[in-house]
């Protein structure tokens, strides 16, 4: 599963976006997005996650192109 994540200008908020496969169905599909949000209060600790929703991809890839443009920037480098 990859997973890509992203965070603001200020270093204090993070959005993470990975596939979401829907095990009920018999045969797993990925069509979805799950979408987990969080803040970063010391740089030094892991990132307190607030929640997360499932999105279509399309309004995954549009929130994704959308925080990009405002300045989020990709990162790795976070202990999620």
């Amino acid at each position: 599963m990859e997973k890509f994540t992203l965070i603001n200008k200020d270093r204090s908020r993070i959005k993470v976006f990975e596939t979401f496969e829907d095990v009920t169905k018999p045969s797993p599909s990925i069509d979805a997005m799950i979408i987990s949000y969080g803040c970063v209060y010391k740089r030094s600790s892991k990132p307190v996650m607030k929640g997360s929703r499932v999105e279509t991809i399309e309004d995954a890839r549009k929130e994704y192109t959308q925080l990009l443009e405002e300045g989020w920037k990709k990162t790795s480098n976070l202990r999620i």
